[in-house]
């Protein structure tokens, strides 16, 4: 009996020191409005999607890949709908067997060394190359091309992402306008020239081409506004990883302290793109 009562005495302390912890943790975060430090991003385009930083960034490579082979993009949205069902966009170190990457290929069957597969524009190149090698990919359903190409055990799953990635795909491709957003609070991974110059690096990896170089900035000068877009939102998207604090384009400028595209009369037209990173 005493026992008992102990035990009910202990859980009844218990719930006491749960409920009230709830309530004094309610009380002073609406109080002080504590914040709770996040770093994601949204793309609008047709649609919503939002994604961390990280995904976003090996998305936009990706997309950038496609682009520069000047595929069409119905390949980039195959690609992406595979990247998401095999890694969630996420460049893994391991998975099923062997498989590594975005796109968990296999080096015992032919897709690379390890250290190849590991690199995002290589994978992404080789996925591209098997792709269009199938006959009538174009014509297929999106989870039909990418199971052509992966050989998957679940050859249905890749059309769940084909949404979300037709979306991202019209983002990154530049058919829309101030469509990719990151809200990076805290202080940026680089920073000064180091930060441009490896941001110059990895434009360079993705585009083909390098921009103009200052201290703290880089300019970009695209072909038309479609193309302007794309860089503006690539630069969006690798802003985590390289430092970007702001990217001016079309009249409009994007701040990772704001985390939003907002007109600014002394950014730039549409001649010139412009990412900012931390002095």
């Amino acid at each position: 009996m005493r026992v008992r009562t102990l035990l009910t005495v202990l859980v009844i302390s218990v719930l006491v020191m749960c409920t009230g912890g709830y309530f004094v943790a309610q009380y002073f975060g609406e109080k002080f409005k504590i914040p709770v430090s996040t770093k994601s991003c949204t793309v609008t385009a047709g649609g919503k999607v939002v994604l961390d930083a990280d995904q976003l960034a090996n998305a936009a490579t990706i997309a950038a890949v496609g682009i520069r082979r000047k595929l069409p993009e119905r390949a980039v949205v195959v690609a992406l709908a595979t990247a998401w069902q095999e890694s969630k966009i996420r460049n893994l170190t391991g998975g099923d067997r062997d498989s590594i990457g975005l796109f968990q290929q296999r080096p015992s069957m032919g897709w690379g060394t390890p250290e190849q597969i590991a690199d995002q524009r290589y994978t992404s190149g080789k996925f591209y190359d098997k792709l269009v090698k199938v006959p009538g990919w174009q014509d297929m359903r999106v989870t039909d091309a990418a199971q052509a190409v992966q050989v998957s055990a679940h050859p249905e799953l890749y059309e769940q992402w084909v949404e979300k990635s037709e979306i991202l795909t019209r983002a990154l491709g530049g058919s829309a306008g101030q469509a990719v957003a990151c809200t990076l609070p805290g202080d940026p991974k680089q920073q000064g020239a180091v930060a441009v110059a490896a941001l110059a690096d990895a434009l360079k990896a993705d585009w083909g081409q390098a921009g103009a170089t200052k201290a703290t900035t880089m300019d970009l000068k695209p072909r038309d506004a479609q193309s302007g877009w794309q860089y503006a939102h690539w630069l969006v998207a690798r802003a985590e990883e390289h430092g970007v604090r702001a990217v001016r384009y079309a009249g409009m400028e994007w701040t990772a302290k704001d985390g939003s595209w907002t007109k600014k009369k002394d950014a730039n037209g549409t001649e010139t793109v412009t990412a900012e990173v931390s002095p």
